[in-house]
Parts: structure tokens; sequence; C-alpha cells
């Protein structure tokens, strides 16, 4: 299904997985799809949702408020500097040897037990969805392709998880939003049963 993907609706899947480890969530969320959409200024969707008031911020504010902040990690640097690391220096060597974000990876092993690199994160089930409506939403819009504003009308259509949550208590109008990104973006409005 990805190859279907504009490059504006791949990078939204992967900033919702940069968000997701950056929030230290061990799946990705329709929150996290919220996020990766509002994260590129220049989208259909980033301005339809500004429009409404809702920008990054405030998503990874009300994400924060909904699930908790992700864990702090400073007394474990406080302790190693109490006995002369400088973590910073540590930091810095390793992401040199072994690319930017090295430390913020979890180690995870194949299937022998052997340690890899990079740890991907899978995608929970409202996510999935989230994702197998765009494809619906685009089919729908007679689109050859999937863009980040199908993207969003999934998240619109799909209505339960955390990222609609988030939609609706900031006061965003659903119904009206996926209006306006069918506008933007191509094909008549759909038709409710």
């Amino acid at each position: 299904m990805f190859e279907r993907f504009t490059d504006e609706a791949r990078q939204t899947v992967k900033l919702a997985m940069e968000n997701a480890r950056r929030l230290r969530h061990d799946r990705i969320g329709t929150e996290h799809l919220l996020l990766g959409l509002l994260e590129q200024p220049g989208t259909v969707s980033a301005r339809l949702l500004n429009g409404h008031g809702l920008d990054h911020g405030r998503a990874s504010a009300a994400i924060v408020q909904a699930v908790g902040a992700p864990p702090a990690g400073d007394l474990d640097a406080d302790a190693l500097e109490s006995i002369g690391i400088d973590l910073s220096a540590v930091r810095e060597k390793i992401e040199a040897a072994f690319g930017p974000g090295a430390l913020d990876r979890s180690p995870s092993r194949d299937h022998r037990g052997i340690l890899v690199s990079g740890r991907s994160i899978p995608f929970g089930p409202r996510a999935k969805k989230v994702l197998e409506l765009s494809l619906r939403e685009a089919l729908a819009l007679k689109s050859r392709d999937i863009r980040d504003g199908h993207i969003l009308l999934g998240l619109i259509r799909e209505g339960e998880g955390l990222g609609a949550r988030i939609l609706a208590d900031t006061g965003v109008d659903l119904a009206a939003l996926g209006t306006e990104v069918r506008a933007e973006i191509g094909g008549p409005p759909r038709q409710r049963p």
C-alpha cells in the first residue's frame, strides 16, 4: 500500500514513527499520525488543521495530558556526572560513530537473539485502520495516489482513536474539516448512509 503514498503521505508515516519514539510509546497510534500531519506546514492537512486552531504543539500537549509525559532520564545523567562522566561528550561521540539519535533507539534482537539496530515501532490497530481508510478515501475520490489529506480523512472517519478525540476536544468540527479536505484534494463530498 505504501507505494501509492505521495512523498507527503510517506513523510506523515515517518514523522508519526518519530513522534511515537520521542514520546517513548511502544506503538504508533492515531495521535502520532495526527502529529505527523501537523509537522508538515506546507501540506493541505496542516494548513486546514492550523486553520481550525490546532498546531503540533497543542496536539502534543493534548497527547501528554491524555497519556502522560515520557519518562525523564535526568537522574541517570546526574548520577554519571557526579562520578565525572560527561554524558554530552559521550552522546556526541556515539552519534558521530553511529548516527544522530543512536542512543534514543532501544536495542532489539532478531529471531536468533542477535542485536540489530534501528528498532521499528509497530502500528496500533486504530492507526492501521486509519491507513486502510485513507486508501478507501483515495479510491472513493478516484485518486491514483494516497495523499496527506486522505490520511486526515481516514483519521476523521476512524473517529474513535486518540487522534480523533484530540480533534474533537480542541473544538474541531470533524464534518466541516472533512468537507474542507475533500474540496482541497478534489472529489465530491462523501455521502453518509
